[in-house]
């Protein structure tokens, strides 16, 4: 086993992804669905087509209304800051029997992976980044291939930023998609978010959205009513000294 370290006990902060992070599939220009289930919202925008065929959506389908034309402008900003993100650790060769700890990790060009295992190893609040193409072509090619999570990672903390395509078959991939052209996943299962600038074509395949995460309210500690203690009533005169005289009722 082949353990790459990035230095970083968590890795960077997790990845922006605004209204987009509440979709399971996002496409710019189309979704076909066949044969699947789909467990999280559903969008298209600017395109304006979902096919259904024998697909299952446990979620809401947003077709180039206002919140998938909201969703797909966060997309693009979050797909745009990941390209300047610093590339990390630079990778060659195949993902399959690594171990990976949190980091952002990056390929020059194309990954094509044909079997074995990727191994995310971090805690829950580890960020896994991986950047496909950081020259401006590369796409992400996976045939049983699978990717799982140990020590405690979430899908939800994993992003691929791919220049190009996705192609995923007989795969058990996880975390969020971000693809400069479509998404295509047959069979296997898929534990993530698909957002994709072009198509997103699913056949035969299971998607669980991550549930997106509400920010921990910091606690108010309530400020006491301060105590106000009133001044002592202003003293009288001062008692006059009688000496001897004090002591007779009468005195003429």
């Amino acid at each position: 086993m082949n353990v790459v370290a990035s230095g970083a006990a968590t890795g960077p902060a997790p990845v922006a992804l605004g209204t987009a992070g509440n979709f399971g599939v996002l496409a710019g220009t189309a979704v076909t669905c066949t044969d699947s289930t789909v467990t999280g919202d559903v969008g298209v925008s600017p395109g304006t087509v979902v096919t259904q065929t024998s697909c299952t959506i446990n979620g809401t389908i947003h077709a180039d209304d206002a919140v998938a034309v909201q969703a797909n402008s966060d997309f693009f900003s979050a797909y745009d800051a990941l390209a300047v993100e610093p590339s990390g650790v630079v990778l060659t060769g195949s993902l399959a029997g690594l171990t990976l700890e949190p980091g952002v990790y990056s390929f020059d060009a194309a990954v094509a992976e044909t079997g074995g295992v990727l191994t995310l190893k971090g805690p829950s609040n580890g960020t896994w980044i991986f950047k496909i193409g950081t020259l401006g072509t590369g796409a992400l090619t996976g045939t049983n291939f699978s990717v799982v999570m140990a020590g405690g990672g979430q899908a939800g903390n994993v992003y691929w930023r791919v220049a190009d395509a996705v192609t995923l078959t007989n795969s058990n991939f996880l975390g969020t998609i971000l693809a400069g052209a479509a998404i295509t996943i047959t069979d296997g299962t898929f534990d993530g978010r698909a957002l994709a600038k072009a198509a997103v074509t699913l056949t035969g395949t299971a998607v669980t959205a991550p549930t997106p995460v509400s920010p921990t309210p910091t606690p108010v500690t309530p400020t006491p009513t301060p105590t106000i203690t009133p001044p002592p009533p202003p003293a009288g005169p001062a008692a006059v000294d009688l000496r001897s005289a004090g002591s007779f009722v009468i005195l003429s």
